[in-house]
Order: structure tokens, then C-alpha cells, then sequence
């Protein structure tokens, strides 16, 4: 089954998107092994990303929807803003280890700033394979935040 439906479907909300927000960005599409990944590219996309990613974790999620309407199978949906989701990613790892050596350093936990579920996801991932600490959220949504605790 071609995936031309559900791409054509994300394309056609991103430049929807694009066009509300006057963004006059670049809109670049790809599928790979059931993964759609759609960035958009221009010099300002900081209204598209939103605080703290919200905008553009909202816009992901929307497309996920449209995707998995357009066929049977289940598909991955990645939307990004010229290389946000990386840079943040690689923002979040730095967090994380620093809030890991901290609390085994100081042998408390570390609260991190409250963070969407995808971000937590991704400092819990970080943080899984070490035997120092363990790590939780807390709190309500949107003030859910992890914690970094030492095990010792």
C-alpha cells in the first residue's frame, strides 16, 4: 500500500499551518520505513515552534492523526523546524546528565523544569541505562516534571 494518502495529507497541513502563520517557509516531506518526517524551513520559525515546543508538538500530533486517518497501518509522524527536534534533544541530554551527576554528587533529588511527555520520554531514555539514579515525573500536566534521584 503506498503511503502517497497519508503524506500528502501531512504536507497539506503543514502548508496549511504555514500559510496561517505567514511563515513563508520551505515544507520537505519523506517516508522511510513507515516514518513521515516533515520539516519546515525558513529563518524564523520560533511562532511555529512555540513555547517550550508546544506549538510544534501540537502540529505533530494533528499530523499523526491526519496520517493514521489516511490508512490501515500505523505510521510514525516526526514534524520538525529546521533541526529544532535535534538541538532540543541534544539540549535535553545535557539536562540530564547534569542532573544525574548532581544528585549523585550532592545525594539528593534533581527537579527538572516542567517538560512535555515526548521531552521527559526522552531524558528517562537517557538516564535508563545508568545504575546511579532512577528517574520519575511528578506533578500535573503542564507542570509535570522528572526528577532525577540517586539510588545510593
Amino acid at each position: 500500500m503506498s503511503d502517497a494518502p497519508a503524506l500528502e495529507r501531512v504536507r497539506e497541513l503543514l502548508e496549511q499551518v504555514n500559510q496561517a502563520l505567514a511563515l513563508d517557509a520551505r515544507v520537505e516531506i519523506e517516508e522511510d520505513d513507515g516514518i513521515i518526517r516533515a520539516t519546515m524551513h525558513a529563518d524564523d520559525l520560533g511562532l511555529f515552534i512555540g513555547r517550550h515546543g508546544a506549538t510544534i508538538d501540537a502540529v505533530q500530533h494533528l499530523a499523526y492523526r491526519i496520517a493514521a486517518s489516511a490508512d490501515d497501518r500505523p505510521h510514525r509522524v516526526i514534524v520538525d523546524a529546521a533541526g529544532y527536534r535535534g538541538r532540543r534533544e541534544q539540549a535535553l541530554h545535557r539536562q540530564a546528565d547534569e542532573a544525574a551527576d548532581d544528585a549523585v554528587r550532592t545525594g539528593r533529588p534533581v527537579a527538572l523544569d516542567a517538560m512535555s511527555a515526548t521531552e521527559r520520554k526522552v531524558v528517562h531514555e537517557r538516564l535508563k541505562d545508568r545504575e546511579d539514579v532512577e528517574t520519575y515525573s511528578e506533578g500535573n500536566e503542564p507542570d509535570r516534571h522528572l526528577v532525577v534521584a540517586p539510588l545510593a
